[in-house]
């Protein structure tokens, strides 16, 4: 079988790669589904897909990307507008799982597909609701650890002893989910005794737990740091935005007071900070992971 895939893929080296595209585009599109009705209480099967006039959506007007440009954005049955959210949210999921599958051995990419699925709902989620699903912190950590003894690739452990690999894979994980919720519990606590408000809600502290089920320990460690640096320039870039022109950027996260009433973007006003996590979590599930590794562990052997 696995002879028969590598086959494949030295003849026609687009097929994999064309696949994961379009399987990630298709997944975006359910996604879209979960990030409105999970956060309503409704479920993600029944009833199917359907425009807010009520109309059923017929299945070639639900292509993921292509059904949205060849409506223009508009329902078919009473010409309301769709948000361009949802080709976005397709477009950024099968750009990810594409990225994955190039950037990761093919077991742990596949694995990889199931923690940016969960990055891209608790993402869009945070922004709509400044809440994170507990399905998409424990649920998906939990997942993670089991992933991590199934495919122990997932923490780059490539041994000839698949029983031993697991073992430490599955190790790796659980430090990952305890270490990085533990950290994150530490600062908002310690933030909120020094700030005399909460700092941090307890959904990012689960949150951060996920992410270090599938990136381990140092994982975890990076998307809080790089994801204070992802708010920072976020903020900052918006927050300037908004005095410039008088009016709030449109890439500026909601912001509301601490009493959960809606408030322009400001000092003191509570921000959603899974995006920021998810990104920094992203970045270094994809790009920076061997080289902050490399860095723990070369700063380990100095102490």
């Amino acid at each position: 079988m696995t002879s028969a895939l590598a086959d494949v893929d030295a003849m026609h080296p687009y097929f994999f790669p064309t696949v994961a595209f379009v399987l990630g585009a298709c997944i975006g599109s359910f996604l879209n589904v979960v990030i409105y009705r999970v956060p309503a209480g409704r479920s993600i099967v029944r009833p199917g897909s359907a425009c807010a006039c009520g109309a059923p959506i017929a299945w070639h007007d639900n292509i993921p990307i292509l059904s949205w440009i060849m409506l223009r954005g508009r329902a078919r049955c009473c010409g309301r507008p769709f948000s361009a959210r949802y080709p976005f949210v397709e477009l950024l999921t099968g750009a990810l799982f594409l990225a994955c599958w190039l950037r990761l051995p093919h077991m742990a990419a596949v694995c990889g597909w199931v923690f940016l699925a969960s990055l891209v709902c608790a993402t869009f989620i945070d922004l709509d609701h400044m809440i994170i699903p507990d399905v998409f912190t424990i649920g998906a950590g939990l997942l993670g650890v089991l992933l991590s003894f199934l495919v122990p690739a997932l923490h780059d452990f490539h041994g000839n002893i698949y029983v031993v690999d697991s073992l430490r894979s599955g190790t790796a994980a659980l430090q990952g989910l305890l270490v990085g919720s533990g950290l994150v519990l530490w600062i908002a606590l310690l933030a909120e005794l020094a700030l005399k408000k909460e700092a941090m809600g307890f959904g990012d502290v689960k949150f951060v737990g996920m992410i270090g089920a599938f990136c381990g320990w140092q994982g975890a460690v990076f998307s809080v740091f790089g994801g204070a640096v992802v708010g920072t320039v976020w903020f900052v870039v918006a927050l300037l935005w908004q005095k410039l022109s008088g009016k709030p950027a449109a890439i500026a996260p909601p912001s509301e007071t601490p009493e959960g009433e809606a408030a322009p973007l400001g000092f003191g006003m509570h921000v959603p900070f899974g995006p920021m996590l998810a990104i920094a979590g992203l970045l270094y599930f994809l790009v920076f992971h061997r080289w902050v590794a490399g860095y723990f562990a070369s700063l380990g052997e100095l102490l």
